[in-house]
């Protein structure tokens, strides 16, 4: 019998499969690179966010890895907010992602209560 899965992971679930989404349609779609090869950029991109599958049977292992990795996301949102004007949608969109998955990293832990 399985567990069920909290709503606040839920939550991060659905930011993690916005995020994958996000940089599919980024790099592939809206924005293809110009002077490297897609595979490669979509190597950089993707694959990292799709690494926490293999921890999947413990959402909150996998919630923890993507939220690690959530922090480079992050940064390149910040980055690409800051420099690139077509683009600078996208990287809000990326920021409030990231922050979402952060949030309910913060939200779903159990803290003890003092006795």
């Amino acid at each position: 019998m399985s567990t069920p899965i909290a709503p606040t992971y839920r939550v991060g679930l659905v930011a993690w499969a916005a995020l994958v989404l996000l940089q599919l349609a980024w790099h592939a779609w809206l924005f293809p690179a110009q002077h490297m090869p897609m595979a490669l950029v979509l190597a950089i991109t993707v694959i990292p966010l799709l690494l926490p599958l293999f921890a999947l049977r413990d959402v909150r292992r996998a919630l923890l890895w993507v939220g690690i990795l959530s922090l480079f996301y992050f940064s390149h949102g910040i980055s690409e907010a800051w420099s690139a004007p077509g683009e600078r949608w996208l990287g809000w969109i990326e920021i409030v992602l990231t922050v979402t998955l952060i949030g309910t990293l913060g939200a779903g832990v159990k803290r003890k209560r003092p006795a």
